[in-house]
């Protein structure tokens, strides 16, 4: 049984829907989960497709689905085999909560990833990769160095296949030449206080300015610094009750919640990305 997954977007007209089932249908194949919106501003058709099949080919399929619909349709596709896992590299700093939390999903089997490596421009979380098993690449990053790292990590990033990268609460800002390398294909976490409360310690000027609502964002990385493409966010109520550390602690269990859902939706094919938004499918 070969399960696969199908995202289209294209222009929104008559008869996509019946003509992709119906596709799937001739092929012998069976739909297991279809879903699809229409963005109306933009007149853009978005569809996500999951069908099984007893006999199958990749080669074959994809050749075929191009010249009978894809061409009528003009259709940006993708297709994806749900038994291949993606190989997710993991960029970490100094703080440890995110890195924990997925690591602990991955061993339990709850990510459906091979992590290949982790890499830190600190080595304080070395002890954390050995401990799970995972090879650890110390690549320190300071503003004469920046460009020689960049390119070391890249080269590690292309030795080992990686599909995408996550950035564990990474400190560091990611240059254009590696975002082009991996167009929305970098996730970040960050608070959601971010612009109203910049700089090292955002949780000290949240709680100075007495706020109700704490939250955290993941995103895909662009050049505009945390502005691209939301995936996954959340938020939780504090009052005047809550001292500095109940605020960090509260937005560190946030960050890790959040990092590991859109981590999730990448995986599993569930984020259509279009105009710096995003469609997050169920």
């Amino acid at each position: 049984m070969k399960k696969i997954t199908i995202l289209i977007n294209c222009k929104d007209q008559s008869g996509i829907i019946a003509n992709v089932t119906n596709f799937i249908a001739n092929n012998n194949g069976n739909i297991v989960y279809i879903d699809q919106h229409v963005d109306r501003e933009q007149n853009i058709f978005f569809m996500r497709l999951e069908s099984e099949f007893y006999s199958f080919s990749m080669k074959t399929f994809k050749a075929n689905f191009k010249s009978v619909l894809a061409e009528k349709f003009d259709m940006k596709w993708r297709i994806y085999d749900a038994e291949n896992k993606p190989k997710m590299a993991l960029f970490v700093s100094k703080y440890d909560h995110c890195l924990y939390d997925i690591l602990g999903r991955y061993s339990s089997g709850e990510l459906h990833v091979n992590i290949p490596f982790i890499v830190s421009n600190h080595n304080d979380l070395k002890s954390i990769a050995d401990n799970f098993n995972i090879p650890f690449y110390h690549i320190p990053v300071t503003r004469e160095t920046k460009t020689a790292a960049e390119n070391a990590q890249l080269k590690l990033l292309k030795e080992h296949q990686i599909d995408f990268i996550v950035l564990a609460r990474y400190m560091q800002i990611i240059s254009g030449n590696l975002i082009e390398e991996y167009p929305n294909k970098i996730i970040n976490i960050h608070h959601s206080f971010l612009p109203a409360f910049v700089g090292a310690k955002p949780y000290h000027s949240a709680f100075k300015r007495g706020v109700k609502i704490i939250g955290a964002t993941s995103h895909y990385v662009t050049e505009e610094l945390d502005a691209g493409p939301i995936i996954e966010q959340d938020v939780a109520r504090v009052s005047h009750t809550h001292a500095i550390p109940d605020l960090i602690a509260k937005g560190r269990d946030l960050e890790k919640i959040v990092l590991s859902t859109a981590i999730k939706h990448h995986i599993n094919r569930k984020v259509m990305v279009y105009n710096n938004k995003t469609v997050i499918f169920s």
